[in-house]
């Protein structure tokens, strides 16, 4: 006889105990144990929460080289069935060597549950019959849990589930995150002290009424933001380092619909247009995509959304300042270009109407599709078509945690047609479908991979572009992490080309993601080791830092209704000279709106205590030496940033935290 050490870790999370009996089977190259009940010395505590239990598995002969364990648990007649979280099982054989099985799943049924040797096989390595036989059967698994949805026409697929308790246990959120989240969701107008003015579909009567309502929950940005709102440079600021940096470009020459000139925007004439355009001082910010959008009805009331067009002038103090506004993309008479030389309020409701069609376009396509629908994508593609034991999947998995769960709950909370952003946004309802479908066609390969679209949009010599430095710095961190372990894996382009799997992932994402359109320039399959570690660096930065820079700033720049107000209730003015403090608060949104706004933005910016920053990984799935020497110094990298930045803000009037890799996610978890 001969006699096998299994080690069983139970994971540290609340309800990860069980009370039932556990049951393990050992496979190798050479055979299988018996079906062992692990009975140990501490008995019903042996798979407590953070337990570490020892067992002996006992066989007439050596098993060879272990492929895979089995586990199962069983209830007792007086015990119900309950959900075990194993974090992993290590195995010692009587040879002396040490097999380490990644588990990080709960197990929830009395099913057996097959879990490989945590060494990273692709699939044309997995030679021997079982491990072939192991991962057909995963995959099968897989393809039944997590299927494709379509939830509207000609946007992005998604998982087919019918509420938050139908998906697979190991993408829900932890007991943790799912009690912090409601109890944020239904405490938010509470907690805001907004309670009884959730219903008031009244107008605002003056500005200090707003701010009695935003003094109640301020942040350090926030209330700078109240103080400096009104100003021009803070106007141009949000537009680089706000929560929509995506917008602005380089302008070389005018639209021909938007008929700027020199006397309008430098009456003094200091300089001209074309000189400052060679000089590479001149920006526009194009809100063509709100074109024609049908406006929400909300209170009864028919609310507006403008398609503006912003030219913005960096002047010589370095600051990027607003020179013109148009609020409609077709010049006219009634269609007047808003000066910085124009009465106070004109210039300052153009400004407000910006802000508020820059909501629209933030939610709808630089948050809502460009991160969250595509992470699911990703997500979901991985978890069908790629087995545990492949390295993409140990690579991959850390930054898809919650992500299905948050989306499924936006779709219910936010976009169903009683959700907040329904009811309350200038853009909700048919419009919001209108906005998706326009931004689906301009989302290229080239605009999600950072480098290649700060070149696009002109943006390379910008100062104070805080988005763009800190966010091309974790680019390249994510780059080298990505080289240094799919290198380790794959060895020449060959070895790409030939792996099935990794070929299903990128075609389902190049179907479903994308839907078939080869015009975006995302790889339907992949030829070569430098492309397949390209759209991996993307995946990771989308899925992460994307979704800081997009999603956290929301309360900060939004809390103060006027600064982005998410609707607004009259047209803009046609003349100008005819606007006053009144017209302003006229054109707010209506009291019970406007503290929606700010719960829902409250709700999405709150970072939970299970929080897991980019970098970090708690789960180990990559149990060999190398990778995981890759994997720490990826980490070292990201802690050396973090402190580089936080240095930086500290000089800062305004900090930008949003790229700092101690406050970034690993996943779209919010």
């Amino acid at each position: 006889m001969v006699q096998y050490e299994v080690t069983v870790f139970t994971g540290d999370r609340l309800n990860s105990t069980t009370l039932n009996n556990v049951f393990i089977k050992l496979v190798g190259t050479d055979g299988e144990s018996d079906r062992k009940w692990l009975v140990g010395l501490k008995g019903a505590s042996s798979f407590v929460r953070g337990a570490v239990s020892k067992f002996k598995v006992s066989c007439s002969t050596s098993l060879g080289n272990l492929l895979l364990v089995e586990l199962d648990k069983q209830s007792l007649p007086l015990f119900p069935e309950d959900s075990w979280f194993c974090a992993k099982v290590e195995v010692k054989s009587p040879e002396g060597n040490i097999y380490s099985f990644p588990i990080y799943r709960w197990i929830a049924d009395s099913k057996v549950h097959r879990f490989r040797d945590g060494k990273a096989l692709r699939v044309f390595e997995d030679n021997h019959h079982l491990g072939r036989y192991s991962r057909q059967q995963e995959i099968h698994q897989r393809e039944e849990d997590y299927r494709w949805d379509a939830y509207a026409e000609k946007i992005p697929h998604s998982m087919k589930a019918e509420n938050p308790s139908s998906l697979p246990y190991e993408v829900q959120f932890s007991f943790t995150k799912s009690t912090e989240f409601f109890y944020t969701a239904s405490t938010g107008l509470t907690e805001l002290k907004l309670k009884g003015m959730d219903n008031c579909k009244e107008k605002w009567d003056n500005i200090d009424s707003i701010d009695r309502v935003f003094c109640c929950k301020k942040t350090d940005i926030s209330e700078y933001v109240q103080e400096h709102w009104k100003e021009d440079a803070f106007f141009g600021y949000q537009f680089l380092n706000g929560v929509n940096p995506m917008l602005i470009q380089l302008c070389t020459a005018l639209p021909s619909n938007f008929p700027v000139t020199d006397d309008m925007v430098f009456p003094h004439g200091q300089c001209s247009l074309a000189d400052e355009m060679k000089k590479g001082n001149i920006f526009l910010c194009d809100y063509k995509r709100l074109d024609g959008v049908k406006a929400n009805t909300i209170n009864g009331k028919k609310q507006y959304l403008m398609a503006p067009l912003v030219l913005l002038h960096k002047a010589p103090d370095d600051k990027l300042m607003p020179i013109a506004i148009q609020l409609k993309q077709t010049p006219s008479d009634d269609n007047p270009i808003f000066l910085p030389t124009d009465s106070e309020y004109d210039w300052l409701i153009a400004k407000i109407f910006v802000r508020s069609a820059d909501f629209s376009e933030h939610q709808l396509n630089v948050h809502l599709l460009r991160t969250h629908l595509l992470a699911e994508v990703f997500a979901v593609s991985l978890l069908r078509n790629v087995p545990m034991v492949h390295p993409l999947y140990k690579l991959l998995k850390p930054h898809t945690r919650y992500s299905l769960h948050v989306n499924l709950l936006a779709r219910s909370l936010l976009i169903s047609e009683t959700g907040s952003f329904t009811q309350f946004a200038a853009s909700g309802g048919e419009g919001m479908f209108t906005i998706l479908q326009r931004s689906v066609s301009s989302v290229t390969y080239s605009s999600l991979c950072m480098p290649d679209d700060i070149a696009e949009r002109g943006l390379e010599a910008v100062p104070n572009f805080y988005y763009r430095d800190d966010g091309l710095k974790i680019w390249d961190i994510i780059h080298r992490f990505v080289q240094g372990i799919l290198s380790y894996y794959y060895k020449t382009d060959s070895e790409v080309e030939q792996d099935s799997e990794l070929q299903k992932w990128i075609l389902d994402i190049f179907e479903h993601g994308f839907l078939s359109r080869a015009e975006t320039g995302i790889p339907r399959r992949f030829t070569c080791v430098t492309e397949l570690v390209k759209f991996v660096t993307m995946v990771i930065f989308t899925c992460s830092a994307q979704h800081a820079a997009v999603n956290y700033g929301q309360y900060d720049y939004g809390g103060w209704m006027p600064n982005t107000p998410i609707s607004l209730q009259l047209p803009p003015p046609t003349t100008k000279g005819t606007t006053s403090e009144a017209t302003m608060l006229a054109t707010f949104p209506d009291v019970n709106v406007t503290v929606q706004g700010m719960a829902t933005m409250w709700l999405l910016s709150k970072q939970s205590s299970d929080f897991v920053p980019l970098g970090q990984y708690p789960e180990e799935h990559f149990t060999e030496e190398i990778p995981r020497k890759i994997l720490k110094d990826f980490q070292m990298e990201l802690e050396d940033l973090s402190l580089v930045i936080k240095a930086r803000n500290k000089r800062l009037e305004v900090p930008y935290t949003c790229m700092d890799p101690s406050e970034i996610e690993n996943s779209v978890a919010i």
